[in-house]
């Protein structure tokens, strides 16, 4: 141990990275940060699906489903690049309440199409903190967690256009606008 409570957040002699060590360190940073604002995306979206209206909302459900599972895998790639840096991914409950930049959850919604403006209005906080990451890691030298940051954007816009979607039109089929969109 390193003597102190935090955890030791990069390992300098363990990797050979081009990416001098106090650019690794920030870009390390910025990872977690973005790791503990997924997972809280993720269990937000999980509220959501889990409290949804029964009646006709089945699509609803699919799509919230279909994004968590996208975040955890979005979990996993940015748990990764931290620790391929040399750093300690940290994705615990506790950290994850104190880095995330999300709002909570409301949890007196009763509406389906509730749950789907604040979902929407949460995939646009984490869309737009992975466009700014996307430049910062830029900036910083990192084509490659630059290019992780466009990947996970991509998908995030496309599911946001599709719960705008949704809101503009409630009765619309979810799965019909899927197959419509590829």
């Amino acid at each position: 141990m390193n003597g102190s409570s935090e955890p030791r957040s990069i390992r300098s002699d363990a990797i050979r990275i081009i990416l001098p060590l106090e650019l690794r360190s920030q870009i390390i940073d910025i990872l977690n940060q973005t790791l503990a604002t997924t997972v809280d995306l993720k269990t937000q979206i999980k509220q959501a699906d889990w409290n949804v209206e029964a009646d006709n909302s089945d699509d609803i459900h699919e799509l919230f489903d279909e994004i968590a599972t996208e975040l955890d895998l979005y979990i996993d790639l940015l748990a990764e690049r931290v620790t391929n840096l040399g750093g300690l991914a940290i994705g615990t409950a506790r950290n994850v309440a104190r880095q995330s930049i999300l709002p909570e959850y409301p949890l007196n919604l009763m509406e389906t199409k509730d749950h789907i403006a604040s979902v929407a209005e949460r995939l646009a906080i984490y869309g737009n903190l992975l466009w700014e990451n996307i430049d910062r890691t830029a900036v910083l030298g990192d084509a490659d967690t630059a290019h992780l940051y466009a990947e996970i954007s991509m998908v995030v816009d496309k599911r946001l256009w599709f719960l705008d979607t949704y809101l503009v039109n409630p009765g619309m089929n979810v799965n019909d606008r899927l197959a419509e969109y590829n």
